[in-house]
């Protein structure tokens, strides 16, 4: 690379700034990037004062910069950055400097780290290992260390995350792997839908699985991460997609204990159909449960437990449906429900009635789950014309739902459900009353 090419000396000084206060706070866990003008803002927004320094740092060149500012042990240009209370804020106004500086750097050492690794493969390479082995172990610092910063300013540079993992599957060593996940966090902070940050971190705690197999603690930490940032974050499809994946690596008892932690996050979110879909996922999990069993009566008790579990499912669902009229989510919901208790379990009475001295348990014949839905078929017809939307859509979801409900059902039990659904009323005319504009979809339905 020519001198030309350098990035200008300030953005050099920067990294090495930014590279200080990550190392010495190794607690920041958010990161922002606000202008100039918001870091006076911030200061008074605490109700403090950052001391003003009386000392300066000492550059490699010998250049005093005055304007440094210095807070315990971390020096830092009080323009450029601001770290309290493992919070760190960057200003916008040197970010270009700032990443010219790290990508300079990172192209640096990368070259010189790659070079390295040749090196050690050649077979025609002198014998002495001491000082190559020095040298190679500082360039992964260097690289871990650049990287770090490239990053935090650039969440998407793929090359820089693929350079990490090169790093630590030459190291396993578990408190780099932890570093990772603190370093995805730190990314996650301000970059919620970093598909890089997600990806990069579920490659860690494969990692780690295949290593160290400490999971339990990181998947319970892992769902948590996920809980705060859905608060922050409306609608993250790569969080909850995280979380979905971290099924994989659950207890049956982290399953059960998931679908109780989540169940109010949903009724406090009940349009948002990703935490319906997780938790979708941890019941699908149960379901796979049953199939691993060997021994017949165990297979036979968890499957009632089981069952159990869809029952209340099904109960709580039915609550959400009523109080929180028209929302899409929680009839997507109920489908994946009643789907999977008509294929698993209402054919199964024996199984179910096993231990349980609960009616609906007894009583799981098919017939009587369509009675239920039925009945909520007609509760949700038996609206007041209020004006309001939610009604109507509510109505439409519930014909829809059932329509759908006679298409995946046996033979003998839907010409059973048609009968009875005579006595609602003729659906053609539910139909046109709910959804005209969709009638021609409805009539070729019907037909």
């Amino acid at each position: 690379m020519g001198e030309d090419s350098r990035p200008p000396r300030d953005g050099l000084e920067l990294l090495q700034q930014l590279e200080l206060i990550l190392e010495r706070d190794i607690l920041i866990d958010e990161i922002g990037f606000v202008h100039p003008s918001q870091f006076t803002s911030l200061n008074e927004d605490l109700g403090v004062s950052l001391p003003q320094s009386t000392n300066m740092i000492q550059f490699p060149d010998g250049i005093k910069d005055p304007d440094i500012s210095e807070f315990g042990i971390i020096q830092y240009d009080k323009t450029a950055f601001w770290n309290y209370n493992h919070k760190l804020a960057i200003s916008t106004k040197v970010l270009p400097q700032l990443y010219s500086g790290a990508l300079h750097a990172y192209n640096d050492v990368t070259r010189n780290y790659k070079g390295s690794i040749n090196l050690s493969l050649n077979l025609d390479a002198p014998d002495d290992t001491t000082a190559p082995a020095n040298s190679f172990h500082l360039l992964e610092n260097e690289l871990l260390k650049h990287t770090r910063a490239l990053l935090i300013l650039s969440c998407d540079f793929s090359s820089a995350w693929n350079s990490r993992k090169l790093v630590l599957s030459r190291k396993y060593k578990l408190s780099l792997f932890m570093d990772e996940l603190q370093l995805s966090t730190l990314v996650l902070s301000y970059s919620p839908k970093s598909e890089y940050a997600w990806s990069h971190r579920r490659w860690v705690i494969k990692k780690v699985a295949e290593n160290f197999q400490k999971l339990q603690e990181i998947v319970e930490e892992e769902s948590e991460l996920v809980k705060k940032i859905g608060e922050r974050s409306k609608m993250n499809y790569r969080a909850w997609n995280h979380r979905c994946w971290l099924t994989f690596y659950m207890t049956r008892v982290q399953v059960l204990d998931e679908l109780n932690k989540s169940r109010k996050w949903a009724e406090l979110h009940v349009a948002d159909n990703c935490c319906f879909h997780y938790r979708r996922r941890l019941m699908l999990r149960l379901l796979e449960d049953i199939s691993l069993k060997q021994d017949v009566e165990d297979s036979l008790d968890h499957k009632s437990e089981v069952a159990f579990v869809w029952v209340e499912e099904l109960k709580w669902n039915e609550m959400l449906i009523k109080r929180y009229v028209g929302r899409e989510a929680l009839w997507v919901h109920r489908r994946f429900l009643s789907q999977c208790w008509i294929k698993h379990f209402a054919t199964d009475q024996e199984a179910l009635a096993r231990g349980s001295e609960d009616h609906f348990h007894i009583n799981t014949a098919l017939d009587f789950f369509l009675s239920r839905e039925l009945q909520l078929l007609l509760a949700c017809l038996d609206v007041s014309a209020d004006g309001f939307e939610d009604p109507q859509i509510q109505a439409q979801h519930a014909v829809s739902y059932i329509l759908w409900m006679s298409k995946h059902i046996p033979m003998l039990e839907k010409c059973r459900l048609q009968e009875r659904l005579r006595e609602v009323g003729d659906l053609k005319v539910i139909f046109e009353r709910t959804s005209l504009e969709r009638s021609l979809l409805w009539e070729s339905l019907l037909n």
